[in-house]
């Protein structure tokens, strides 16, 4: 099994990417940590991999809590003896122009996405390191590698994502840390449809695949980071878009794509 032996603390892991994650882990060997806000779904998960045959429990964690963090890491080290993944996928979102945006809608967005990630990585470094090193996958996005109109908090979030992958890495590769960034495009999931129905759909068309892709789709991607397989990999980026970021496929659909054709073919 390719996480055999593997302990794994999953954010956001009720829904979406995140229990498609912890799932996958678990079929994969993984003993899993289901922590979210959402007490009813999250523990349905853990009893879901029980059932299966899995190992897994759930904590419910406020991701912007340091309490709460320092409670979840210590709970899996009683149970489980270590910590050797975190996967910080809980997000949020949020739409609207720059000028619509309140204070309080870009703070809970940076709060969640931002400082709830920098929480994990924090409380589990120690416990990786007296591991002999571990695996820490930072759930992005593709809005955090480009701009994009309407979501500017979301974007901005996720770009700190990012980059606070980079720097981990860079930190802790001689404590046989890794650390890297998985960057969807649009995903079948929840938050998405939150957005309204309209976002979905143009998500779905706006991408050479033509479609929204799956949570077991990003999943296995973040099975590969947490795995061995990936040993040589750290401070990089895993982009499972649907080859949205590859560059401008609608060419044909504009007015210079047209004027383009009109001179090829006279």
């Amino acid at each position: 099994m390719r996480l055999e032996g593997k302990v794994a603390i999953i954010t956001g892991s009720a829904s979406g990417i995140g229990a498609a994650s912890a799932r996958l882990f678990a079929g994969e060997g993984a003993k899993v940590c289901i922590v979210d806000i959402d007490e009813e779904k999250g523990r349905q998960v853990a009893a879901d991999i029980n059932e299966s045959g899995g190992d897994a429990f759930f904590q419910r964690l406020d991701i912007v809590s340091e309490r709460d963090w320092a409670e979840a890491a210590s709970e899996v080290v009683a149970r489980y003896g270590k910590i050797n993944v975190l996967v910080n996928c809980a997000a949020a979102a949020h739409y609207a122009k720059v000028e619509e945006t309140t204070v309080e809608d870009w703070d809970h967005v940076m709060a969640v996405n931002g400082k709830g990630t920098f929480l994990g990585t924090r409380e589990v470094i120690p416990h990786m390191r007296r591991a002999g090193g571990g695996s820490i996958i930072n759930i992005s996005s593709g809005a955090g590698l480009v701009g994009q109109a309407w979501s500017a908090a979301y974007n901005a979030s996720k770009a700190a994502v990012h980059l606070l992958a980079k720097c981990t890495a860079i930190q802790y590769a001689r404590d046989g840390i890794r650390c890297n960034s998985v960057h969807p495009g649009a995903i079948d999931t929840q938050m998405l449809h939150a957005g309204t129905q309209q976002i979905g759909d143009s998500e779905a068309s706006d991408r050479p695949m033509g479609r929204m892709g799956t949570p077991d789709e990003i999943g296995y991607g973040i099975l590969f980071l947490a795995s061995d397989e990936s040993s040589y990999m750290t401070g990089t980026e895993l982009i499972i878009d649907g080859g949205k970021l590859s560059g401008q496929w609608r060419l044909a659909d504009t007015p210079f794509g047209q004027a383009v054709l009109a001179r090829s073919r006279a």
